[in-house]
């Protein structure tokens, strides 16, 4: 491993986020250990052995017995004997079917339980790597793969072993073996192997909790990121600040836009004179007070005031109603009650000059229900 990598490797301090998980596992990279399969496998003919092979030997012994009976009828023509291989074959097949049935479930439900479901067609993908004779070799003489073989010899070791304790107090019996009946030799074969299967499943059970931990952490070492890329990552899943300022940039001026287009509809633009300006616009049959439908400051106030003149909607300057609307008026919202003396009187004034309602009248807008203000 070059310098370089060994570099890298160093700076990966940082924890794999779960976007860096999920794109892993996206790609059939997770934490499996063989080991785990290798328990529910043996666990399996344990399960086959105590509860399935009296039955399957029996139908078995039976079959060959029966064989063996009929011996002498046997056909000795070729066709006749294929078709009484295919009937010896057809019936170890239904007789083991379950036992098989067992195994597979077994081999499906190992890797269900460790990374649950989960289905990519990353790993299938041809990679120059894989056909590469010297990445295949740096593969084979790898620290991991180093490691996997002596985890591997270590293990048949300690196996061996165990099977040999089991098996060595029933060495009397095995000059009795060829004068047993079949069924009494089916017998003693599968207790046997039953109490051999037991005792390496205890084994198997703490060396599969061991790999399974130690694969949990080894894919969460190899995942680790550097701090760059947990900044990087976050950046992507909350969107690039410049971006993000752009977008509302953008948002801002379409709604300064859709703003000023509802400037000429007004019946009159409240004023500072010069750095605050508020469009107001009341219909007594449609609202309930007069509503702010354009408002802002220092440019946008001009822009406000430069579209209010070019449609003839008047201008008033009042510079603390002006400021106060702006302060606590949303824009497309109706004047609250504690300004609506000072809008009355804009609002009148406007309405008298364009001879909308006599001159002794006034517009007192209604409050929220419909009840006049005072």
């Amino acid at each position: 491993m070059s310098d370089s990598a060994n570099n890298d490797d160093s700076l990966k301090t940082e924890e794999p986020t779960p976007r860096r998980l999920e794109e892993a596992r996206e790609k059939g990279q997770v934490a499996k250990s063989q080991e785990v399969n290798h328990w529910f496998m043996i666990l399996a003919f344990a399960a086959i052995i105590a509860l399935l092979a009296p039955g399957v030997a029996s139908r078995l012994a039976d079959s060959m017995e029966g064989l063996m009976a009929r011996a002498h009828l046997f056909p000795v023509d070729p066709g006749g004997l294929g078709d009484l291989l295919g009937a010896l074959v057809v019936e170890v097949f239904l007789a083991l079917a379950l036992p098989l049935a067992v195994v597979v479930i077994a081999a499906v439900l190992s890797g269900f339980l460790q990374v649950g479901p989960i289905f990519t067609l990353e790993p299938l993908k041809p990679k120059l790597d894989k056909i590469s004779l010297v990445a295949g070799v740096k593969r084979l003489f790898s620290s991991r793969a180093l490691f996997e073989f002596a985890k591997g010899v270590g293990k048949l070791a300690i196996v061996g072993v165990v099977a040999f304790l089991m098996i060595w107090p029933q060495r009397d019996m095995i000059p009795l073996v060829p004068s047993m009946p079949m069924l009494d030799f089916l017998d003693l074969l599968s207790g046997l192997a039953l109490r051999v299967i037991l005792a390496v499943l205890a084994v198997m059970t703490v060396l599969a909790i061991l790999d399974l931990t130690f694969q949990r952490f080894q894919h969460n070492k190899q995942l680790r990121m550097t701090k760059q890329e947990v900044r990087d990552e976050h950046k992507q899943a909350e969107g690039d600040p410049m971006i993000k300022a752009r977008l509302r940039q953008i948002r801002a001026e379409r709604a300064r836009r859709r703003m000023l287009a509802a400037v000429p509809e007004a019946d009159v633009v409240v004023t500072n004179p010069t750095h605050y300006a508020v469009a107001l616009r009341y219909d007594p049959a449609a609202m309930n007070a007069p509503k702010v439908t354009a408002k802002g400051v220092d440019k946008v106030a001009k822009r406000i005031r430069e579209a209010a003149e070019a449609h003839e909607v008047p201008l008033m300057e009042d510079p603390p109603l002006a400021r106060a609307l702006f302060d606590t008026v949303d824009l497309d919202s109706e004047v609250p009650p504690e300004h609506y003396k000072a809008v009355a009187e804009v609002i009148g004034y406007v309405m008298r000059l364009k001879g909308r309602m006599p001159a002794a009248a006034g517009p007192a807008p209604s409050r929220p229900g419909g009840r006049d203000s005072p």
